[in-house]
């Protein structure tokens, strides 16, 4: 029997509606067939990246069981999916590639798989470069390992601030 791959995702939004956002995202998740929801991580608000003059985000981390007929390209795109029904509109404007979005839910990990798909970047590319993912990806799994180090070792090599459920970098 072909064992299930504990997938990561990373779900954010700053929209007015942010923390219904990130419940109906999760609801969304759960749905989805051969995928079961095992855990959530607390919900932190969190400084914007890479573009600065937005709202601040609300983030958290998920952790599914995803059945052998997934495979990271068809869970990007079922993710893609799920932005757009809640919304998501993607700018065509490079500039705004990171700025204020309805939600935003990223593959962190997908079991030990690696992609180097430009679809379906695995482990995503800048998972180890943001506290706001690392922080509630090692409430719900403490021993995770990204490339062979822990994530409390990627972590820990960062700058940034954590006070109660905020974080900024």
């Amino acid at each position: 029997m072909t064992e299930d791959y504990q997938v990561f995702v990373s779900l954010g939004s700053n929209s007015g509606d942010a923390e219904n956002m990130l419940e109906l995202a999760c609801q969304a998740l759960a749905r989805l067939p051969h995928a079961r929801l095992q855990a959530a991580s607390p919900v932190y608000s969190t400084a914007p990246q890479d573009y600065a003059d937005q709202p601040w985000f609300l983030n958290q981390v998920v952790a599914l069981a995803a059945g052998p007929q997934w495979r990271p390209c068809s869970f990007v795109d079922a993710l893609l999916e799920l932005e757009a029904g809640l919304g998501r509109v993607r700018s065509a404007d490079p500039a705004l590639r990171y700025g204020p979005r309805a939600i935003d839910a990223d593959l962190l990990l997908f079991g030990e798989e690696k992609s180097s798909d430009v679809h379906c970047l695995v482990p995503h590319p800048r998972l180890t470069q943001r506290a706001f993912a690392l922080v509630p990806l090692l409430d719900i799994a403490p021993d995770i390992m990204i490339d062979g180090i822990s994530a409390a070792t990627w972590l820990s090599r960062l700058r940034y601030v954590k006070g109660g459920q905020r974080i900024s970098q």
